[in-house]
């Protein structure tokens, strides 16, 4: 049994001529410690998928289960990273953290709240700036408190929104190693969202384009035949990594031109051009 399963999933939004089929016959199957990246055009539905797999939304049709059960609402089962932080701005690095742990562990003492919160802002590297507020940190220690935040609710599953398309390359990189770092400590199962395909490649087991939108779909999977841990610096050498790379990359160029020839609109492509990893650590 797959720890999370999409069955035929199907999204709209309005209802008759002003319905908009956003996501088309979605199947997808992640078993449990797994790390699958999701490449997506702009605007093919990304968010959409996510808040279908966290429970914001409710598919049209279709079918979504989290370890056999059907999805219903929220749960801190699964935990989410936005690109956007959300963070409270009235609150400390530390009260930001605690209001997850409390929400996930109501019936805990403060103590424990704290302690849980001054474990995972340090797992973080965030302790010298646990009192300051969202305002006085830079976009990626705020994106690392959002990190926290997700991490400290004990979830079964994280899911990341593209939490690090906003950040400069070198916070980028080191945020990378980070949630890799965590991630391999006790191997929760993960979904990434995000656009830029070397990404996916250094961070996943496998890697999925989905089609460009309306009517978004999957496509097929992309193992990643990269030992763990991974160095960035080796990648840059390996044929493995260029190989994958080159394949996903003529595949979503492939189905870009032909939506474009399709659709007659303009396309926006994942992040596709060349780079050498950096190892920032």
């Amino acid at each position: 049994m797959a720890y999370l399963e999409l069955k035929n999933i199907y999204k709209s939004y309005g209802k008759g001529d002003n319905e908009t089929q956003v996501l088309s016959n979605i199947n997808l199957k992640i078993e449990e410690g797994e790390f699958v990246a999701i490449v997506g055009f702009t605007g093919s539905g990304k968010t959409t998928l996510v808040n279908l797999i966290n429970g914001l939304l409710e598919p049209t049709s279709g079918s979504l289960l989290f370890k056999g059960e059907p999805v219903k609402g929220t749960s801190h089962e699964r935990g989410v990273i936005f690109q956007n932080y959300s963070l409270l701005p009235w609150l400390t690095v530390e009260q930001n953290v605690i209001m997850a742990v409390k929400a996930a562990f109501p019936k805990r003492d403060k103590s424990v709240w704290k302690r849980k919160a001054a474990y995972y802002i340090e797992m973080v590297s965030l302790t010298p700036a646990i009192n300051k507020l969202p305002k006085e940190l830079s976009g990626g220690m705020r994106q690392r408190v959002a990190v926290a935040r997700a991490l400290a609710m004990k979830p079964d599953m994280i899911i990341m929104d593209e939490p690090l398309g906003a950040l400069d390359a070198l916070t980028r990189g080191n945020l990378q190693d980070q949630i890799l770092k965590i991630w391999e400590k006790d191997k929760r199962t993960a979904l990434l969202i995000t656009n830029d395909v070397d990404e996916g490649i250094y961070m996943a087991d496998r890697i999925i384009p989905l089609h460009p939108g309306p009517n978004a779909t999957l496509g097929p999977e992309f193992k990643i035949d990269l030992e763990r841990p991974r160095d960035k610096t080796a990648m840059n050498d390996s044929e493995s990594f260029k190989k994958t790379r080159n394949a996903i990359i003529e595949y979503l160029m492939d189905i870009g031109d032909a939506r474009k020839a399709e659709a007659k609109q303009q396309i926006i492509l994942p992040e596709l051009e060349p780079k050498s990893f950096v190892s920032y650590s």
